[in-house]
């Protein structure tokens, strides 16, 4: 049987930031396969290198040391210009904080990434409507972010982070500034997501119970991986 490779594949990654008080060493030697498909959480302490491991893994950020490879592709071997092409068509994301733009409704702030990647604006119309009526909000296409809840504006968000029908969808904390319910209900919809779509998802979550319904879980502690 041929064996299936991983989606994502890091091997010895490494990041380590410059300070005054010297060289912080935020990730060390993280080896790491996530396989197209799966809902994977990453739990830790606050400073264990959760949020910089995902920046890395969506090519926000480049690693010290080591390698970060997409379908067998070693993406840090790309220019910027090259590395931002390859994180617009490949890589969704959503942020504690839904950095909606406030000037624009619902459907205009989930077209954005189409838009700038030159779709023609029909298409990108269609494709919001779909996104947005998949993720309940068909009745909330031309309300700006001040006019929606917390959820709302975060469902907007996952509608987003789709519009490119990336490979995988990255999230830091997407539920962290919900309250318990809601949080539960947009963290049921990326498991409808994942299901149903197969969309790979990546979660970072300080909430157990959430993280537990994950395929995975994994742990990590001063930099490194401890399981998973």
């Amino acid at each position: 049987m041929k064996k299936v490779e991983p989606l994502i594949r890091t091997e010895g990654l490494n990041k380590s930031f410059s300070t005054q008080g010297g060289s912080l060493h935020v990730l060390k030697d993280i080896d790491l396969d996530v396989y197209s498909g799966e809902m994977v959480a990453i739990m830790g302490p606050s400073g264990a290198g959760k949020s910089t491991l995902l920046h890395i893994l969506g090519a926000l950020d480049r690693p010290s040391s080591g390698r970060v490879l997409y379908a067998g592709r070693e993406i840090f071997r790309l220019d910027d210009d090259g590395l931002a092409s390859f994180r617009n068509r490949r890589i969704g994301f959503v942020f504690q904080f839904h950095h909606l733009l406030p000037e624009f409704t619902a459907i205009e702030n989930t077209m954005m990434p189409a838009l700038i990647n030159g779709l023609d604006w029909q298409e990108a119309t269609d494709r919001a409507y779909r996104l947005l009526r998949e993720v309940g909000l068909s009745e909330r296409l031309t309300h700006r972010p001040g006019e929606l809840s917390g959820g709302e504006q975060q469902r907007v968000a996952v509608a987003r982070a789709l519009m490119l029908q990336p490979d995988v969808v990255l999230a830091d904390e997407p539920t962290g500034n919900l309250d318990t319910k809601t949080a539960q209900e947009l963290f049921e919809l990326m498991l409808a997501l994942n299901r149903d779509r197969k969309i790979t998802f990546i979660v970072v979550t300080h909430n157990e119970a959430l993280a537990s319904r994950c395929m995975r879980v994994i742990r990590m502690i001063d930099g490194r991986i401890i399981q998973g």
